[in-house]
């Protein structure tokens, strides 16, 4: 159980942490959702191509009390592997995770851990609790997604996973229930605001990119941290343009940062 402390706090990035490998080779995409978060998701799993070469693992806020038929109703959106999640699974690409009812979930050495819920009533935030553990996990190959629901559950996992070099995504507010998306997005740490076909089509984009894991060998050799030429004329524009001398900062977290923006745009 996540103490009241843990719950508020978000992670401060220092070197040491964003210098760790993520666990994966492949990007790891967390989706939360509570009310109308189903449809949304549905949506967003019918615009994905089948081959995304990503992991999906999809936390819905559940009746402890009662069995979730998720995994059969995702599956009819979608051609990739559906399944609910289970203790020591190590997540794969093109494959859908789903949270069970009355479990916490997080993510370890790129494998699942389901422990039994323990937060009392008004207290279980499972976004939250998987977010923050992706961010750790994957470093920048964690991505998340906000859809919709009635709560503020997420925004703070999604923070994490931003400030520890991840890429985050919210759905824009235009929808029903949008607690959810909207306290999201009122953090500032939201990379993209987007209708979930939209997520998806921009998710498929990023996925092939060498900064979460998904390009070929010849396109990532430009992200090496020997390879210092690309560094060098970045260095001598910012020199002309506005007499800044970058050659004293750590190149491996300006490359990270300029990978993470190259990204992006």
């Amino acid at each position: 159980m996540m103490s009241e402390e843990t719950q508020k706090t978000p992670i401060v990035p220092d070197q040491a942490a964003l210098s760790e490998q993520p666990s994966t080779d492949f990007p790891v995409v967390g989706v939360a959702g509570s009310a109308g978060g189903l449809e949304a998701f549905r949506q967003l799993l019918q615009a994905f191509p089948p081959d995304t070469g990503m992991a999906f693992v999809y936390i819905q806020h559940l009746d402890p009390k009662h069995p979730s038929m998720l995994p059969d109703i995702l599956s009819k959106a979608t051609t990739m592997v559906v399944r609910a999640a289970a203790d020591g699974v190590r997540v794969a690409p093109n494959h859908v995770y789903v949270i069970s009812p009355n479990t916490a979930l997080t993510i370890s050495g790129g494998a699942l851990v389901v422990p039994p819920r323990m937060e009392p009533v008004g207290h279980h935030l499972p976004a939250d609790q998987f977010l923050r553990s992706l961010a750790q996990d994957q470093k920048s190959r964690a991505i998340a997604v906000i859809l919709s629901g009635t709560s503020s559950d997420g925004s703070l996992g999604l923070v994490d996973v931003k400030h520890l070099g991840g890429i985050t995504l919210a759905r824009d507010i235009s929808a029903k229930y949008d607690g959810m998306p909207r306290h999201a997005i009122q953090t500032g740490e939201v990379d993209f605001i987007l209708p979930p076909d939209a997520i998806a089509r921009e998710l498929a984009r990023i996925g092939r990119h060498p900064y979460v894991g998904g390009a070929g060998r010849e396109e990532a050799e430009a992200f090496r941290p020997e390879s210092t030429h690309l560094l060098e004329g970045i260095f001598a524009l910012l020199w002309a343009v506005k007499g800044t001398d970058f050659h004293s900062y750590r190149h491996s977290t300006l490359k990270r940062r300029i990978a993470r923006r190259m990204a992006l745009h």
